[in-house]
């Protein structure tokens, strides 16, 4: 098990990456491409408008930021929350692995709620720009 432990430092990079490209990829076209769109969805939602500025940097600059390893426990910790309102609002009443459901976007909170405890792991950049995302726990 000890040679499965020194592997934790891999893990975290994969979450990162993983979850970062995933962020990117759905805050693209918030940020660049159909902002009023997304503005309009969260009004529609009941929620304030301003909140689609919240949710689409989240989403863009948050995945930027978890991939390379910079304020990964914040953005995280954003993205947790964003997950939890948006399977409030819009995924719950679809069920768990129904069409529209709340399957996916509670695997990625997850990731990110692993993220918030672990760090980004020792391959990427902190607060104050020093290499090393800090260190991983054994997990025995």
């Amino acid at each position: 098990m000890d040679s499965l432990n020194r592997l934790q430092p891999l893990a975290l990079l994969v979450m990162r990456l993983v979850l970062g490209a995933i962020l990117i990829a759905h805050g693209y076209g918030k940020v660049f491409g159909g902002f009023h769109h997304h503005q309009a969805f969260v009004g529609s939602l009941g929620l304030p408008q301003w909140m689609a500025y919240l949710s689409a940097g989240t989403e863009f600059f948050g995945g930027i930021g978890i991939v390379i390893g910079l304020f990964t426990r914040f953005f995280s910790l954003a993205f947790v929350i964003e997950m939890c309102v948006a399977i409030w609002k819009v995924h719950f009443k679809h069920g768990l692995t129904g069409q529209g459901g709340y399957e996916f976007p509670l695997s990625l909170a997850t990731i990110a709620f692993a993220l918030i405890f672990f760090g980004g792991g020792p391959w990427g950049l902190t607060f104050g720009g020093r290499v090393g995302g800090g260190k991983v726990r054994k997990l025995s």
